[in-house]
This record gives C-alpha cells, sequence and structure tokens, in this order.
C-alpha cells in the first residue's frame, strides 16, 4: 500500500481520508467558509508548507488570497498565527481549518445561507450546512440548530430561520456549487497500516456485527471462574439488590439457575468485594456476555472484556510536524472508518439500521513515547471493540448511530477549538486511565 523508498527523498504516503474546509472568524465570533475555490488554493499551499518540513517543498508562511480570487487580494493568511490579515486596514481575524468526511455536505459542494439586512447571502459555518444537509436527508423539515450552539431553527418548507428567542425570521436557501477540496496526508517513512483486527474481519464475514467470542461461556461458569463461595455471609448489603447478603438475592425471581442458589455469596478473587451470585448473574447477563466480568464496586475488571464496536478499519501513520505542547516530537494520526450497517444481537436494536456519521475520523498523538504507548493500547481496545459502540449521539441526539465509547481522542491537530485538541499536558495520563477502566492496561502488550 505504500510506495517503495526512494534514495533521495522520504517515503511519501497519500490518503485522501477528508475534505478540508478553511473558515474565518468575523467580530462577532462567527465562522465564515471560504469559497470551494479559495479553499482549495488555501488547501494547496498548506500541504506545500507541512511538506516542506520533510525535504518536499519551500516554505510559505502565508498565502496571498487574492492569487485564488482577486477580490480577496487585500487579504493574507499567516499560517504561524493562524490569521488572516487586511493589507489596507491591518484588520486581523483567526481562521481555521476543518475536515469532513467524503460524503460530507462540503464534499458534495452543498452550502446553505441566510439572507442578511443587506440583501446578501451569506453561508453558513461548514458544520452547520453539514448539520442541514444530514437532517434534511432523513427528512426532518423543522431543525433545531440548539446542539450546535445556536439560538435558531431553520424551516425547510418555508426555507426560513427563525429566532427562538425573538420569532424574527429570515430567509434561507441551499446551493449545489464545486466541492470542497479533499485532502491528502503527508507521512516520511514509519507509515503504519493497521487492518482492522476485530473478529468480523478475521474471520471474512461480510455482514454486520458479530459477537466478540465465537462461541461464549455459560454465564453461571463465568461467576463461578471470578469467584470464590463464602459459606458465612458478611454482615453487610448487596450494592446490586441493596438486600442484605445474609438475606435472599433480590433477583432470584428472575435469575433462573440451577448451579446457583438464591442466598448463595461469593467474593470476587482479587477485590474481595462480596455480592449474591445470583445478583451477579443478573447483571452479567444485562451485558455484552462476552465472557468477562467487572465488580460493580470498584470497577476492576475480570477477564478480557469485549464491546459492541461494528466492523470496520484503524489506519495509522506518522509525520514530521508536531503537536502544539509536543514541539519535541512529530505526530502520530489514527484514522478511523466504521461504515453503516445493520446492529448485531449486542446492540440496542437487533435487525435495524444502524448511521456512521462522521467518518473517517482523524485523531493524533504526539509520536513520543507516551503517545506511542497510548496507540498501541489503542490497538488492543480497538481489536476489543471499545472505542465505539451504537446508541444515541450526545451531540446531535440522534439515536442508531456510531458514537464514541469512554475513551476520549484528541481530533483537532492545529487548534484547539473545540477542546478536543491540543495543547493539553494531561491528555496522555487521562487516556491511559481511561483505557485501564477499560481493562487495556500495559499488561496486554505483554501478553501480545
Amino acid at each position: 500500500m505504500a510506495m517503495a523508498p526512494s534514495p533521495s527523498l522520504p517515503q511519501v504516503y497519500t490518503n485522501p481520508v477528508a475534505v478540508a474546509v478553511w473558515e474565518w472568524q468575523d467580530g462577532l465570533g462567527t465562522w465564515h467558509p471560504y469559497s470551494a475555490t479559495v479553499c482549495s488554493y488555501i488547501e494547496q499551499q498548506f500541504v506545500q508548507q507541512k511538506g516542506q518540513r520533510f525535504g518536499l517543498g519551500s516554505l510559505a508562511h502565508s498565502i496571498p488570497l487574492g492569487q485564488a480570487d482577486p477580490s480577496l487580494a487585500p487579504y493574507i493568511i499567516d499560517l504561524p498565527s493562524w490569521t488572516q490579515f487586511r493589507q489596507d486596514t491591518g484588520t486581523m481575524r483567526a481562521v481555521r481549518r476543518h475536515l469532513f468526511p467524503q460524503h460530507s455536505a462540503p464534499g458534495l459542494g452543498i452550502t446553505w445561507e441566510w439572507l442578511s439586512d443587506d440583501g446578501s447571502w451569506t453561508a453558513y459555518e461548514a458544520s452547520v450546512c453539514d448539520y442541514l444537509e444530514q437532517q434534511v436527508a432523513r427528512g426532518n423539515q423543522l431543525v433545531d440548530l440548539a446542539p450546535l450552539g445556536y439560538n435558531y431553527t431553520v424551516n425547510y418548507t418555508t426555507h426560513t430561520q427563525t429566532n427562538k428567542t425573538s420569532s424574527f425570521c429570515r430567509r434561507v436557501r441551499r446551493q449545489a456549487g464545486p466541492p470542497y477540496p479533499v485532502t491528502t496526508v503527508i507521512a516520511p517513512p514509519g507509515h503504519m497500516g493497521v487492518a482492522c483486527s476485530c473478529h468480523q474481519c478475521l474471520s471474512g464475514s461480510g455482514t454486520g456485527p458479530v459477537s466478540g467470542v465465537t462461541t461464549k461461556p455459560e454465564p453461571e461458569q463465568v461467576i463461578k471462574n471470578y469467584t470464590e463461595e463464602l459459606k458465612t455471609p458478611p454482615d453487610e448489603d448487596c450494592i446490586i439488590c441493596m438486600e442484605k447478603l445474609s438475606a435472599v438475592s433480590g433477583y432470584s425471581d428472575v435469575a433462573d439457575s440451577k448451579a446457583i442458589g438464591p442466598v448463595t455469596v461469593g467474593r470476587l478473587a482479587r477485590c474481595s468485594h462480596a455480592f449474591h451470585l445470583l445478583c451477579l448473574l443478573a447483571m452479567y447477563c444485562s451485558g455484552n456476555k462476552d465472557g468477562s466480568l467487572q465488580c460493580p464496586a470498584c470497577k476492576t475488571i475480570y477477564g478480557e472484556k469485549t464491546g459492541t464496536q461494528p466492523r470496520g478499519k484503524m489506519d495509522v501513520f506518522q509525520f514530521q510536524v508536531s503537536l502544539p505542547g509536543h514541539e519535541d516530537c512529530g505526530t502520530i494520526l489514527i484514522v478511523y472508518n466504521i461504515p453503516s450497517g445493520i446492529q448485531g444481537p449486542e446492540h440496542p436494536n437487533p435487525g435495524k439500521p444502524f448511521t456512521a456519521r462522521g467518518f473517517p475520523r482523524q485523531c493524533y498523538l504526539p509520536d513520543n513515547a507516551q503517545g506511542r504507548k497510548v496507540l498501541e493500547l489503542l490497538k488492543v481496545a480497538w481489536k476489543r471493540r471499545l472505542i465505539f459502540t451504537v446508541g444515541t449521539s450526545s451531540t446531535t441526539g440522534e439515536t442508531d448511530t456510531v458514537v464514541w465509547n469512554e475513551i476520549h481522542h484528541k481530533t483537532e491537530m492545529d487548534r484547539n477549538v473545540t477542546g478536543h485538541g491540543y495543547p493539553d499536558p494531561n491528555y496522555l495520563q487521562n487516556v491511559l486511565a481511561e483505557l485501564a477502566a477499560q481493562g487495556v492496561t500495559e499488561d496486554c502488550l505483554e501478553q501480545q
């Protein structure tokens, strides 16, 4: 998949993984996308500026926009400071670069615009355009922009935007134009392609997600594997059913088992917390039933926890551009790609379709010792299907969609606009703790 190294140039791996949209911020804090043509020019210059760091071109710290659009002749983008400078007035505005999937609204050349007081049409920021397009595609005629931080609703039937506080309306329209540019990733030697290692791909299955193991152990045996039966229950409550351990399990009427009695009490082997074994059985059967058990008191994991992540692909790249706060090393880029599909028996609505919005998703780590350790643990988490799951989006409220699963990632490289970028001196330690909470620790690497 990667090209053979050249003796005179470093190995370059280019992969069209996203659509790039450049935007500038006005005095009120609103972001405005440049046109697709201008964005294509900016992105071309930006990629060249990145490439010069490993000998592929000359350094160009500033980008004169007049070369892409004569009407923008006064404007220059200064890359080191991420600002747009107007030469005749000295006005400076922040700029940013957002990446979107190729099938998104920017990738299709779709923009949404609202009519300003002076009679001109103004484009919504790219993320709003993409959100509107997604909602309309699902048949929603009235779209609330509150999930994106705006106090407006957009009515597709009447083509109006309404302020929810003042009820003031403006006209809106949907425009089709040239698509925004597909960007490429420049990676010097050390490109690492990591194909999906989930059980579906290893088994060659091509239809929907399957369970994490081929043959699941009997639930009663799982409970017995990790507990020691106590002849005399301690004088305390079972925190699962909140009944005394000396009393009958509160789940004795729903957790039917011939191997475990209603008053049997056991202690987990490592953490020593005690429960009714029927309560542990009921808890286990309500989850993924993957052969692992997690103590409800201290979260200690017994066995190998697996999740419900749908099938997909994880690719890893290295390149020599530094992240803010990690100027002494290069960058690791992780690209996750999960397609839409049909929910399996482990998902909320088996047999029903699920969506996969925002893929491919790009995430960044510093290419230093700790960043590489996090990467190896993320590979383990990916194989165990723990990074994503199918659920309800906390951002849009959409159900039956692929969402993150309690392991935070940094999705911004160049600026920390949303809080999901760098610098963040605590991130690597925090994500290691989140991985450990899922049972993914350095011990997993030693076992490989």
